[in-house]
C-alpha cells in the first residue's frame, strides 16, 4: 500500500510500525465496538453507515461518525466487500445475499483509533522505508 500510495501521490514509501496492546478492547476507558473476524451484516451496516455522507443518525450504535467509539476493530472492506456494501446501500442486493457473498473468506481484522485517548495505547516500534527499486540494482 505504501508504495501504491507513493506512486500517485510521490514521495518515498515509508511504514511506521506500532506496537498494540492485547488487551486494548479491554481497557476500561476506551469505549470500543468489535466485530468478528468475519463480515456480518451489521458490521455490513456499520461500514455503510460511515462512509455514507448523507448519514446523520450520529446516535445510532451504528455510526461512529461522532466518535463515541475511541476504537473500533473488525474487517478490512476491501475492493469485494465495498463494492458489496455499495450495491447493498443502493438496494441492489438483499441482506440475504450480501450474507452468502461474505462467506467467501476471512478477511485481515484491522483496528481503527477514532480519539486521542485511543492513540495513548500506541507504542511506536520502528519505521521501515522501502525505496522502490531502479531495475539496475
Amino acid at each position: 500500500m505504501a508504495q501504491r500510495k507513493a506512486r500517485i501521490d510521490g514521495g518515498m514509501p515509508i511504514i511506521t510500525v506500532y506496537e498494540v496492546p492485547d488487551d486494548l478492547t479491554e481497557k476500561k476507558n476506551l469505549k470500543c465496538r468489535v466485530f468478528t473476524d468475519n463480515p456480518t451484516i451489521e458490521w455490513a451496516i456499520f461500514i455503510k453507515n460511515n462512509r455514507d455522507r448523507e448519514f446523520s443518525d450520529y446516535l445510532s450504535p451504528e455510526c461512529n461518525l461522532d466518535c463515541k467509539y475511541d476504537v473500533v476493530v473488525g474487517p478490512v472492506a476491501n475492493d469485494t466487500v465495498g463494492l458489496l456494501i455499495r450495491q447493498f446501500s443502493r438496494g441492489t442486493i438483499n441482506a440475504e445475499y450480501l450474507k452468502k457473498e461474505f462467506s467467501f473468506g476471512k478477511l485481515t481484522n484491522q483496528y481503527t483509533f477514532h480519539t486521542e485517548k485511543a492513540l495513548y495505547y500506541l507504542k511506536k516500534v520502528g519505521v521501515l522505508h522501502e525505496y522502490p527499486t531502479t531495475g539496475n540494482d
